[in-house]
């Protein structure tokens, strides 16, 4: 599949989003001065509010984008009323969004307790703080695709679509395939791909895209030194996976990566 005129305007709406929220959420953060315990709420309630904001941007531009698409399969069709509650916010991850941006202070509590150095730890900080913030924006697009298609029965799967500035082999890999709409695509933490709901008269499998697949092989092959399609010499399951992140879903990565889930934090009594 290629990009549509359609899929360009929303990937631009939300590329603007994504750069004003992020730019205002660190700059809150850039601008803490200190970074200690009694620094947390006071970033919080200057960065939940923007994050927020742009997650409620995002899910209506995706709302409404998915409206256009049905529109131009199906003909006039209802306006779809999103629940915000339900796609942004808590809803993404089932955790409180205080408990979630407060980790980024913690991995530079941790890092200083080992003793690294102060701009090393800042710097850890800084890029926790940006893929929670990245990956939370792209989880309302799959909520929202989730929720929004449910009321769109033409729509039978959906694909991703790569157009960020640069794509990583697993998003590549992912581009390849189909899934069911009720299934949330699988991402990795900052991933910006579009997520696109599709009809078929009958389902075209599980690969959607065998030439690009195919290049991807070949890919794997100048990287290792050695290819095979039929699984025996590389397995390409172990690869690139799915895995289950105990919080925002389906995952990709690689063979042997294993996410927190609830039975792994240690909570106080």
């Amino acid at each position: 599949m290629s990009l549509t005129r359609l899929d360009r305007q929303y990937g631009s709406a939300i590329q603007s989003v994504w750069r004003t929220t992020l730019g205002r959420t660190h700059r809150a953060w850039a601008g803490l001065g200190s970074w200690r315990d009694a620094d947390v709420q006071r970033f919080e309630r200057t960065a939940l509010p923007v994050l927020l904001g742009g997650q409620r941007q995002v899910a209506a531009l995706t709302t409404s984008y998915l409206e256009q698409l049905y529109r131009e399969l199906d003909g006039p069709s209802n306006r779809v009323n999103i629940d915000f509650d339900q796609v942004t916010g808590r809803a993404l991850r089932d955790v409180d969004p205080e408990a979630v941006y407060r980790r980024p202070f913690k991995e530079i509590w941790n890092a200083l307790d080992k003793d690294v150095a102060f701009d090393v730890a800042f710097e850890r900080g800084t890029h926790r703080l940006e893929t929670i913030a990245k990956t939370d924006l792209q989880l309302v697009r799959t909520h929202t695709v989730r929720e929004v298609g449910e009321d769109m029965p033409r729509f039978s799967y959906t694909v991703r679509e790569l157009q960020g500035e640069y794509d990583c082999a697993l998003c590549m890999i992912a581009s390849t395939q189909r899934y069911h709409k009720r299934d949330l695509a699988p991402i990795h933490p900052g991933c910006d791909c579009l997520v696109k709901l599709v009809t078929a008269d009958e389902d075209p499998g599980q690969v959607v895209d065998e030439e690009r697949l195919e290049r991807i092989h070949d890919l794997v092959e100048e990287a290792l030194g050695k290819s095979d399609r039929g699984g025996r010499a590389v397995d390409y399951r172990k690869i690139i996976v799915a895995n289950y992140h105990g919080e925002i879903g389906p995952v990709l990565g690689y063979a042997g990566q294993r996410f927190t889930g609830p039975d792994d934090i240690n909570l106080p009594t």
